[in-house]
């Protein structure tokens, strides 16, 4: 089933305001980074999340500590975040879901405060399995999740390897189809020195690379405090190397491949997802092709896809007020 949200929802939580300063709304239109605003025109809580030092051990990836910030009351909610972003890409569902749910928001390996084992491989099954393993550790295995691009790619594979690891789904625009410009990418990176190359490049000015490489619908939400977190942790040889092996490894075409294949077997022998999944794709995103919601729909026929007319891969970010209605409903059910 496809529905449709647009921010006219009559249930949809207040936009916030945008300052009219700013002038009208020009989507995908980037700005000048030297204009960036210390501080985001919306304001959020994101400072007063806690943050607690999990050690999390697993066959694939050793003892990785992970960084969790921990916010709100009542029932848990695991929120997880994609490629090139931290927990920091929640900051605006810290108050809408925090006043109905206790949110876990960690930080992948490589990323963020979580720690980055270099030496080990970051396939997307090591990293499903890491995430199934902080669930045990925090106490909350069973929980809702919502998991946005490679969050969401990781949180299905999780739901497949593992169905009572988490009690429903939604998958956020998540890559996971396989595609031409992915096997490209793969032989690129295959290229002797290609990899260190492109770390070098990542963070040679990291905080200009992640206001170029992080698109929104609304760009003027952008801000110096958002380029200083996500490009503080490609600033290090440590932190780029890890981006880099997120590209290469985690989103490497193979697994991708073998992950699509493994639904098409599903679907074909007439198992349901392990899971209620409910896809969240917007109408336009220079970053994941849309039409892959339109493919794990097909893939996942008990899911339901909802497509957003307005916003973009990072929904949650810059069109709350269409993103929270169909997920709150689907949590609620």
């Amino acid at each position: 089933m496809v529905t449709r949200a647009s921010t006219t929802s009559p249930t949809a939580p207040p936009a916030g305001g945008r300052p009219a300063h700013l002038g009208p709304l020009r989507p995908f239109t980037r700005g000048r980074f030297a204009e960036l605003p210390e501080t985001p025109w919306r304001p959020h809580p994101f400072v007063a999340a806690r943050l607690e030092r999990v050690p999390v051990t697993t066959a694939e990836l050793g003892t990785c500590t992970a960084g969790v910030r921990t916010y709100g009351q009542g029932p848990p909610l695991l929120l997880v975040h994609g490629l090139m972003t931290t927990s920091y890409s929640w900051r605006y569902m810290l108050e809408p879901l925090g006043a109905r749910f206790t949110l876990y928001l960690p930080d992948l390996p490589g990323n963020g405060d979580s720690d980055r084992p270099l030496d080990r491989a970051y396939h997307p099954e090591a990293l499903a399995a890491w995430l199934g393993a902080l669930m045990s550790e925090l106490g909350i295995r069973g929980a809702p999740v919502i998991g946005n691009s490679m969050g969401g790619y990781l949180c299905m594979r999780l739901a497949l390897r593992d169905p009572g690891a988490m009690s429903r789904l939604v998958n956020e625009h998540s890559p996971g189809v396989p595609e031409a410009r992915l096997w490209a990418l793969g032989a690129a990176l295959a290229v002797p020195g290609a990899k260190a190359l492109l770390a070098r490049l990542a963070r040679r000015a990291p905080e200009r690379w992640v206001h170029r490489n992080v698109h929104y619908w609304d760009e003027t939400l952008k801000s110096r405090e958002e380029a200083r977190v996500y490009g503080g942790q490609l600033a290090s040889a440590e932190g780029s190397r890890a981006f880099v092996k997120h590209l290469a490894e985690t989103m490497a075409p193979g697994p991708v491949r073998g992950f699509h294949r493994a639904l098409a077997a599903r679907k074909r022998a007439g198992a349901r997802f392990p899971v209620p999944l409910l896809l969240v794709y917007a109408a336009r995103d220079p970053m994941v092709p849309p039409r892959f919601g339109d493919v794990f729909a097909d893939l996942v026929p008990d899911a339901r896809l909802v497509r957003l007319d307005e916003g973009s891969h990072f929904a949650h970010v810059d069109a709350p007020e269409a993103f929270l209605p169909p997920v709150l409903e689907f949590l609620a059910a």
